[in-house]
């Protein structure tokens, strides 16, 4: 994926691109942006789905082509998905928006489950679309790869909390296990009650001292993904190109299955229903499966049972091509309206400005950093291409769960990668309420 909506200079080619956005005539598309914008100004953007979609696609539009198109942002920090991120982040923090439009894009992402069914399309159609060999050989090297990220997070926290004088165990406790802990619902609110129960301290205290390291170790996550496709592309032999297992396929070619070639299907208005339906029924039986086994989270549950059909080949290659067509489909026109939604709900300015204070932000990078370094060294062991591992068990470990997944993808134009970082924020971001469960006991905690 060349870029997140398919219609910047880069993705299309050729003067026609320059008057076109949203693949449409420039002329048109300013029309309705005009439209959909007159809806906000004068406060009567319809509720629900329809004026989310309006104003997140022409916006997420519009500023994905600001950044496809400035220099610097375009060719080291990962061009539209950053600008599409911080940018409507701003328009929100700074009032540019009123409340209304902003609780319209909250509940859509939120409660109207946006962000759920966009990595449901993702989950279920990448996996089904992957090489089968890639899927079972990778799974085995890939919890391995994260633990590794983990010890060398955690280590350098410690050592340089240390060195420092902010405290080794407070780093670990406070920066650390939170910034590798899966982000804010599955990460930080549990842990900050456990925090809580262990320290007869108030769980607003922990969040508050947690969420601006969570949210700058997000950006920094971020404009990393943008900096190694840079490195990517500079030097291919670390790379993929969005192949995380090397001698399996070759470098630069399609994460889709390349065991049948021929049994592509044509895309059709057909097939994206059928890809649709299967997406959220993985999702549903994903859910169900939590209800009876909560300890694993129902993302996990969907990853899992979606492997477990694609490596058993317990489904036509038929319905395969068409989860995956509609992945295609949802991550080509739906991706820049989803970051709007991670910009406007997800990523607090205020947040990450209180994070940056000498001492606190040095901690936070080094922890980001230590998460790429392990992940990178370990995924090697495994024979994972290094720039795959460091994003998928390394920065989407550090990162703020889905919503941070989906940003670091985009930002790295490695899409494809999403059902490994579900991994990673869900079953890594267990396994640190873990950690941090049996630390507490070890250590005290004092606040």
């Amino acid at each position: 994926m060349e870029d997140l909506m398919s219609n910047s200079p880069e993705s299309l080619g050729g003067s026609k691109a320059r008057f076109e956005l949203f693949n449409l005539p420039l002329a048109l598309f300013l029309v309705m942006a005009a439209v959909v914008f007159g809806a906000v100004m004068l406060n009567v953007l319809p509720s629900g789905m329809i004026g989310a979609f309006a104003f997140m696609i022409v916006l997420g539009t519009l500023l994905n082509e600001v950044g496809a198109r400035t220099p610097i942002i375009k060719s080291y920090l990962g061009g539209g998905p950053i600008v599409v991120i911080f940018g409507s982040s701003a328009i929100a923090y700074f009032g540019f928006i009123s409340d209304r439009t902003i609780g319209i894009v909250n509940t859509f992402m939120s409660g109207g489950g946006f962000l759920d069914f966009y990595i449901a399309a993702l989950i279920t159609g990448s996996i089904l679309g992957m090489n089968r060999k890639l899927l079972i050989k990778a799974f085995f090297g890939y919890i391995p790869t994260i633990v590794g990220a983990v010890i060398f997070s955690l280590g350098f926290v410690y050592i340089f909390g240390v060195i420092t004088g902010y405290g080794g165990l407070k780093a670990l406790f406070f920066i650390g296990i939170p910034v590798m802990g899966g982000g804010m619902g599955a990460g930080a609110v549990p842990m900050s009650k456990m925090y809580a129960d262990f320290t007869n301290t108030s769980a607003d205290y922990f969040m508050s001292v947690m969420v601006p390291g969570i949210a700058l170790a997000n950006a920094i996550a971020i404009v990393i993904g943008g900096l190694l496709d840079t490195l990517g592309k500079k030097f291919p032999k670390l790379t993929g190109n969005g192949n995380l297992m090397k001698g399996v396929l070759p470098a630069g070619s399609s994460f889709a299955d390349k065991e049948n070639p021929k049994s592509t299907l044509a895309v059709s208005v057909q097939t994206l229903g059928v890809g649709l339906l299967m997406a959220v029924t993985f999702f549903c039986l994903g859910s169900i499966i939590g209800k009876f086994i909560p300890a694993i989270h129902s993302y996990a549950w969907m990853i899992i049972m979606v492997a477990v059909v694609k490596v058993f080949n317990l489904l036509p290659e038929k319905l395969e091509s068409c989860a995956n067509q509609w992945f295609q489909f949802v991550m080509n026109n739906l991706t820049g309206a989803l970051l709007v939604g991670v910009g406007i709900t997800f990523t607090n300015l205020g947040h990450l400005a209180n994070a940056f204070s000498g001492v606190y932000v040095l901690l936070v990078v080094i922890g980001v950093f230590g998460a790429m370094l392990g992940a990178a060294l370990i995924g090697t062991l495994f024979k994972f291409y290094p720039i795959e591992a460091t994003i998928t068990a390394g920065l989407c470990m550090a990162n703020m769960g889905g919503t941070g997944d989906v940003a670091t993808l985009s930002a790295a134009k490695r899409m494809q990668l999403m059902p490994f970082c579900q991994i990673s924020s869900r079953i890594g971001g267990a396994l640190m309420l873990l950690v941090a469960s049996l630390l507490l006991r070890l250590f005290n905690l004092v606040v």
